[in-house]
């Protein structure tokens, strides 16, 4: 299965053109798409729900979005309830059996713009097995401002089976059991974290994430834990580049699979011949 994650920059290029089809054209194909940046009713995007025009360009998928940014537009009406939306989406070519949004811990500011950052969960049948699907995008601000946020990640995924499907328990007799069928009360332990995580992987927030490195060589991974698959699929972790800081290429995407996934990485590059947003699809095919 190939899984695709790609921050688009609300469609914006690097040649300061904002159009969302050529972001559409280079997603058709993938059997899982998670999108960062998309935005709904947002001015310097055209005030187009962009969710919608890019479900509308992929008819074949399901898929759901949420907002970590949501403003009440100025002047509107009760009938007007329009909003101003910035945030993350997963698509699937398989039905998304259940979903969640999570906010992320969030640092005020006064001075460097400091905005709500998000992921949305999804329960998707992916081959053989139920996985947890996760659409990340982790703060630009710092590492001190990320941390809590990888944190609040960890902890969302170890709490998952724990805590349930939004939907749980004997329904009978409840209008919820159309939708909750059977399958769609099983929260899977084994997820898939795919996103713009705004870090490099010399950060501890990598650390974090997929365990740190030993004195005696590799790293401290829990069997529980995450896994790089740019690394599983056998690549130098210092290369891999989506997108470019000050200049300097930079790696900020990432496809994280469980441990228990990690042998089944086929592959995982970077597209990086498109120009259609300031970051490059980071593409990883999973024998599932």
């Amino acid at each position: 299965m190939k899984f695709i994650t790609y921050n688009i920059q609300y469609g914006k290029g690097k040649d300061d053109q904002i159009d969302l089809e050529r972001s559409i054209d280079e997603l058709a194909g993938a059997d899982i798409i998670a999108l960062q940046e998309v935005e709904r009713w947002c001015p310097h995007s055209g005030n187009v729900d962009q969710a919608r025009v890019i479900a509308e360009g992929l008819r074949d998928y399901y898929w759901v979005y949420g907002a970590g940014v949501d403003l009440h537009v100025a002047g509107g009406t009760p009938t007007q309830n329009v909003r101003h939306q910035f945030g993350n989406m997963l698509l699937s070519r398989q039905p998304i059996l259940t979903s969640r949004h999570h906010l992320l811990p969030k640092y005020g500011s006064t001075d460097a713009l400091s905005i709500q950052r998000s992921t949305i969960e999804a329960t998707v049948q992916c081959g053989t097995r139920l996985l947890r699907l996760y659409s990340v995008h982790l703060t630009h601000l710092s590492s001190a401002t990320r941390l809590p946020q990888v944190e609040a990640l960890l902890s969302i995924h170890r709490n998952a089976v724990f805590e349930g499907a939004p939907v749980s328990g004997d329904l009978r007799g409840f209008d919820w059991a159309n939708g909750a069928s059977a399958g769609s009360q099983i929260v899977p332990d084994e997820a898939i974290m795919l996103g713009d995580f705004n870090f490099q992987p010399n950060s501890p927030e990598y650390d974090l994430l997929v365990g740190p490195s030993s004195d005696y060589g590799g790293r401290i991974a829990n069997p529980r834990g995450f896994v790089d698959a740019w690394c599983a699929a056998g690549h130098d972790l210092g290369s891999g580049f989506t997108s470019d800081f000050n200049g300097k290429p930079v790696r900020l995407d990432y496809c994280f699979v469980s441990n228990s996934l990690q042998h089944r990485v086929h592959d995982c590059y970077v597209d990086d011949n498109v120009i259609a947003s300031d970051h490059f699809p980071l593409c990883t095919e999973i024998d599932l």
